[in-house]
């Protein structure tokens, strides 16, 4: 019974309780009685940690993820039936009791299948999604690079290497001048997930693969992971720049570390000036930043283009909304002053395999001259 003292399990008990009282008040006793052990059973299966780790088989960390996200879409839908209860008392009171009963077996079937189908929107590989950045006074040199991102996957207890395996092969069929992979690849060590990040050597582009770490690389050891894809052949970028010279035109490429990294690594505080320190004036300058925050001082620094990830465009539908608590921006291709900033909605996923309303994607960005 400890787990009932902690603050976040007596909320889940209460959201439970609301969902009981409201879902199965239409019903017999003994539909009542199934459907509070149903919902007893549903909070047990629930994740005891928000941190997911390797030495467990995929479905014993898949199913109480999915039961969060299937808990998740029931909340929802129940208060979203209860708003139309309310405006349907006042229309029609007489046939409330039987559109009480429908509505609520109407929820239940509903949560089933978003959570069918986002699941298996999570667990497909993500369509590649093209999306042009016009920027004036582009050299005619750079005019149609292309950049192959990816972020976010999370390899780890429920990602594995066939299906980084699959992200690659798409990637590749891109036929991008460089890949760019804006952290939060992992979910553990390098011990445990390094067969499984293998395929990442195969990415193959005319400039080759660059990484800058997320906040999850933190939470599994950043410098191993560091010298694990330093020797699948990926640069990683720690504050600093290279320049990619193409067509005759200079881009100045410049990582920073995750916007956090100062908790975890003191020496590993992200700068965006010291990334653009000594690049050249006449470079068409693009930061990789795995959260979108670092954007103002990006935009300060003097970048034409922020490349991010982080946020998984909210992953399902309604907790997008609530990204613009934390992130200036939520997903997409956004202007900051002079500054273009892209955010990717995530190549994987984390926590419940549930992608309903918002894809994963693969994204090939263009540089166009406005």
């Amino acid at each position: 019974m400890k787990r009932l003292l902690r603050p976040l399990d007596l909320i889940l008990v209460a959201l439970h309780a609301y969902i009981g009282l409201r879902l199965l008040a239409p019903f017999e006793p003994m539909v009542q009685l199934a459907g509070a052990t149903a919902l007893a059973g549903l909070f047990l299966l629930m994740p005891r940690s928000w941190w997911i780790r390797e030495g467990q088989s995929v479905w014993r960390v898949m199913a109480p993820w999915i039961a969060t996200g299937f808990f998740s879409w029931l909340l929802v839908l129940t208060l979203a039936r209860d708003i139309g209860l309310l405006a349907a008392l006042a229309a029609w009171p007489a046939e409330l009791p039987a559109l009480s009963r429908a509505s609520a077996f109407a929820v239940l079937v509903a949560t089933l299948l978003i959570t069918f189908v986002g699941f298996l929107m999570a667990r497909q590989v993500a369509a590649v999604r093209h999306v042009d950045v016009l920027l004036a006074d582009l050299p005619e040199g750079l005019h149609g690079f292309t950049i192959a991102q990816i972020t976010d996957i999370h390899v780890g207890p429920t990602i594995k290497g066939d299906f980084v395996q699959r992200i690659v092969e798409r990637v590749n069929g891109l036929g991008a001048d460089m890949v760019a992979i804006t952290g939060d690849l992992v979910d553990g060590s390098v011990s445990e997930l390094a067969a499984h990040t293998a395929p990442l050597a195969g990415l193959q582009s005319r400039h080759g693969t660059y990484f800058v770490t997320g906040n999850h690389e933190y939470y599994s050891g950043a410098q191993a992971w560091i010298g694990e894809l330093t020797r699948l052949g990926t640069r990683v970028l720690i504050n600093e720049h290279v320049v990619i010279e193409h067509g005759g035109a200079r881009l100045a490429l410049a990582g920073v570390t995750d916007y956090s990294a100062h908790h975890f690594e003191p020496d590993h505080r992200s700068d965006p000036h010291r990334a653009l320190s000594g690049a050249p004036d006449d470079a068409v300058k693009v930061l990789l930043a795995h959260q979108p925050r670092s954007a103002a001082h990006a935009h300060e620094a003097g970048f034409h283009l922020q490349i991010s990830g982080h946020t998984h465009g909210g992953q399902f539908w309604p907790w997008n909304h609530f990204v613009r608590m934390q992130q200036p921006f939520t997903a997409g291709l956004h202007r900051l002053g002079m500054m273009w900033i892209y955010i990717s909605s995530g190549t994987g996923y984390w926590g419940p395999p549930m992608r309903f309303g918002i894809p994963s994607e693969i994204t090939r960005l263009r540089l166009v001259r406005a």
